[in-house]
């Protein structure tokens, strides 16, 4: 009797201990994932421009992952060289002030209007504040155009 009474306090006890466990393991709050990693691609640009030449730059925003209301923003500084930097919906970007990017896959048009080297600094930014920069160098193109004489 002695012997029953004991394995029921231990069986009892393990049961408390395992209802204890359960009710603080349960959460009514979902974990969803909403920043999720993203980088940007692009395919190659030219290394050389002339001064008024137009570069295009193709660009895909690569996600990692997708949360719906996550959004996107652009915005470019040019510490090198002189030129200009424009969406291709015709949007000229001013340097350091934010656009937001509306497509995953978009091209930006830079002209040059340097002689010197010209580097420009793109960064994407997105709704949670993870930042992801691309960097382009453009020297100067000053190689002369040939032109093909035809002599009689």
């Amino acid at each position: 009797m002695y012997m029953k009474n004991v394995m029921y306090k231990i069986i009892m006890g393990c049961y408390i201990v395992a209802a204890l466990v359960l009710v603080t393991a349960c959460n009514d709050s979902l974990d969803i994932q909403q920043a999720y990693p993203f980088s940007i691609e692009t395919l190659p640009v030219p290394k050389k421009l002339k001064v008024g030449e137009t570069a295009e730059i193709r660009c895909q925003l690569v996600r990692e992952g997708y949360y719906q209301p996550t959004t996107y923003r652009i915005r470019y500084f040019q510490p090198d060289g002189k030129g200009k930097l424009e969406m291709d919906n015709g949007t000229v970007f001013l340097p350091n002030d934010l656009y937001p990017l509306e497509k995953e896959t978009f091209r930006l048009y830079y002209t040059s209007a340097s002689t010197d080297q010209q580097t420009i600094d793109i960064y994407i930014i997105d709704s949670f504040g993870q930042m992801q920069q691309l960097t382009l160098s453009f020297n100067n193109d000053n190689s002369e155009e040939e032109t093909e004489t035809i002599t009689p």
